[in-house]
């Protein structure tokens, strides 16, 4: 494997902004994030701070018991629970054979910034991958993109979820998921590999319940030797350490929303998009209804002084609810505006690796952590990757296209740069000169027809009509006929277009590991491990 970077903008200008550490950017943060004094100046408000260290490392070893384990995996626990110890987190949703690429992607920074931090401070910092376990937007999670002919064609895990369920609450099928599994992985084809991955699966599914599961044991599988920590944010006996924080928020809601609304005003006076959506209603607290078997989202109803939820089917006053948080904590999780707080309650944050989307919506939390008189934490760039195969570079090259071109808008306008390039100007001058004599041969004729028979004009239109079809059809039988003479390199600027810009989006929102795992092996995700990574903004192509 050879990493080259390139500078390429993010997919979004908010987060382009970040990257180069911009004057109008800076404001929305509390830290920078590729400066060493800031995680020193972080390190010094965590010390003035309290967190529930052992409590917490003693949650995630009973939590991860289930899970692959390593001597790296319990040094990380005891870090954990020690008095100076800090954490690189980040998170992602549990989705089906880990998600798209830049979920190993997120994986993959974390525990780098957290053995580069621990180096340069010189005290334990821990990986940890907070799994979204309480999500329950299934239609993420449940399926994989596989390359079919030129398209990527989505391979949906065929159990079907009706309710508003957390993914960490959808039972997975052990026989149907390794059924559905195969399938997958022998349409990725046959290799020297696939029965390895396969008994991989088949053992992970063994030691799997559900959806979040499944998806913890595999990431565990691939990265428990790397001291990675993981911790289900669903997870029930976590709502009895999150306690006391989900009552400041319930305490708090109304100074949450203000600072929320008021952050992203600032944000909206300088041009930038907003990422979330709040309402001056907004609770931002789901709580889950058992009987409905779903998770609903409270809004507070100040005229009623009241939580209300589903068109008022549910509706707490605050005492109702702090007791609902008191007797069943599980009952109650956050939104996208309170997950962030939690974990920086529960954690000591060094730093957050967020995604582009991540970046623009945590800038609009940053009077949301000043309410709570603490900060944000450094919110660093997770690592952008596309893996490149030998071969597709080869075809880059040979039509002399540029590599960062082709990341961005894919190759789209040289495709018709070329195709332009090959028509025969002569034979297109030809068949438009056919139509347009037709099509004035019969205004005269319509003229006439019009004099002796005005019933026939409808046919006589039919009759045009197809003869223009007809005309057309040779046209473009001709068309593919050239084409078919430079079907080689058509091919190629195709199979550019499926291995990096596959449906027009970058390669990692839409491939997953796996298909590189059946083509160079499980040992592929430890090649990845192996290089060295700088967060410095740039992409980073690698190549296979």
């Amino acid at each position: 494997m050879e990493m080259m970077n390139l500078s390429l903008p993010a997919t979004n200008k908010f987060a382009s902004s970040y990257l180069e550490q911009s004057a109008e950017i800076l404001p929305f943060f509390h830290y920078r994030y590729n400066q060493l004094s800031d995680y020193k100046n972080r390190l010094k408000e965590l010390e003035n701070r309290t967190f529930p260290r052992k409590v917490l490392g003693e949650h995630i070893e009973a939590y991860m018991s289930r899970f692959p384990s390593s001597p790296a995996v319990k040094s990380s626990i005891e870090k954990l629970k020690q008095e100076n110890s800090a954490v690189i987190i980040g998170g992602q949703q549990a989705g089906i054979l880990t998600g798209p690429l830049y979920t190993i992607h997120k994986v993959i920074s974390i525990i780098k910034m957290a053995e580069q931090k621990e180096t340069e401070l010189g005290i334990p910092v821990v990986p940890v991958f907070w799994i979204a376990g309480e999500d329950h937007d299934f239609q993420e999670v449940n399926h994989v993109f596989v390359p079919v002919g030129q398209k990527a064609d989505k391979w949906i895990y065929p159990e079907r979820v009706l309710q508003k369920k957390m993914v960490s609450d959808i039972t997975i099928d052990e026989e149907i998921c390794l059924s559905w599994a195969q399938n997958l992985i022998k349409n990725f084809g046959e290799t020297d590999h696939t029965n390895s991955i396969l008994e991989m699966l088949e053992d992970s599914l063994k030691q799997s319940e559900s959806f979040t599961d499944f998806f913890a044991t595999v990431i565990m599988e691939f990265y428990k030797d790397y001291g990675l920590l993981i911790i289900d944010s669903a997870n029930p006996n976590l709502r009895e350490i999150e306690k006391e924080f989900f009552e400041k928020q319930i305490n708090h809601h109304d100074s949450i929303t203000v600072s929320l609304l008021e952050q992203q005003r600032e944000i909206s006076k300088k041009g930038f998009s907003l990422t979330l959506e709040a309402t001056e209603n907004a609770a931002n607290i789901f709580y889950y209804e058992p009987m409905l078997q779903e998770r609903i989202l409270l809004e507070y109803d100040r005229t009623q002084d009241r939580f209300i939820g589903k068109n008022g089917v549910l509706s707490f006053s605050k005492k109702e609810l702090i007791r609902v948080l008191a007797d069943s904590p599980e009952r109650l999780s956050n939104n996208v505006v309170t997950r962030p707080l939690m974990q920086d309650f529960l954690f000591p944050t060094l730093g957050f690796i967020a995604g582009p989307g991540e970046i623009a919506y945590w800038a609009e939390l940053k009077k949301v952590f000043e309410h709570f008189e603490i900060k944000m934490p450094p919110i660093i760039p997770r690592l952008n990757i596309t893996l490149l195969d030998r071969s597709v570079e080869t075809d880059i090259e040979e039509l002399e296209l540029e590599l960062a071109e082709v990341l961005q808008f894919g190759t789209s306008s040289k495709k018709d740069a070329f195709l332009e390039s090959i028509k025969d100007k002569e034979v297109e001058e030809l068949f438009t000169s056919a139509r347009d004599q037709l099509t004035r041969q019969y205004l005269r004729i319509e003229e006439k027809t019009g004099q002796l028979d005005k019933g026939l004009l409808p046919l006589l239109k039919k009759n045009k009509d197809l003869l223009i079809k007809q005309i057309s059809f040779m046209e473009g039988r001709l068309e593919r006929s050239v084409k078919m003479q430079h079907e080689t390199v058509l091919e190629k600027f195709s199979r550019i277009d499926l291995a990096l810009r596959p449906e027009g989006s970058p390669q990692e929102r839409i491939w997953n590991i796996f298909w590189f795992i059946n083509k160079y092996g499980l040992d592929f995700v430890h090649s990845l491990m192996e290089l060295s990574y700088e967060f410095d903004g740039n992409h980073k192509v690698i190549k296979l």
